[in-house]
């Protein structure tokens, strides 16, 4: 074979390995591009959701101080008809979405922690309790389990 030919099958060759390692290099540089992009728009998604959840524990926190409110001014007699059964009636209906919320969008046991709070807050509420027993001691342990269990979640 003649130079030219070589040069030419040389120079060839040289084209297609740097075009190959182009390609290979764009190829890279693209999927990394991709792969940082999902990995942004799920931070963003995680920041959101984040968000959400807080805003909820606001929520639930707040009506449940509300209703610990109502308890502690429960009065021994009541009527349908009282302002104070009108104001806790509306509180406890709030109290009751914001615990539902909290089913849809924490794990369950955050949920089973709101739950079992829901209920001792909504049977003081509406039962009362024993003479001689503290609202505050008896709700205590549950709404202490509740936030320890949403604090473990939220991180």
């Amino acid at each position: 074979m003649s130079g030219q030919v070589w040069v030419s099958l040389i120079s060839l060759g040289g084209v297609v390995l740097g075009g190959s390692l182009s390609y290979l290099v764009q190829h890279r540089t693209q999927l990394s591009a991709e792969r940082a992009e999902q990995q942004r728009q799920q931070l963003a998604l995680s920041e959101a959701r984040r968000g959400e959840r807080l805003v909820l524990l606001e929520r639930f926190v707040e009506v449940g101080a509300e209703a610990e409110r109502s308890a502690f001014s429960r009065p021994s007699e009541w009527e349908d008809t009282d302002a104070w059964f009108l104001t806790t009636r509306d509180v406890m209906n709030r109290l009751w979405v914001a615990e539902r919320l909290i089913r849809v969008q924490f794990p369950l046991p955050v949920h089973d922690a709101a739950r079992a709070y829901f209920l001792d807050l909504n049977r003081t509420v509406w039962e009362g309790l024993p003479d001689g027993e503290s609202v505050r001691d008896y709700l205590e342990d549950n709404r202490l389990a509740f936030l320890d269990a949403a604090r473990a979640v939220m991180g």
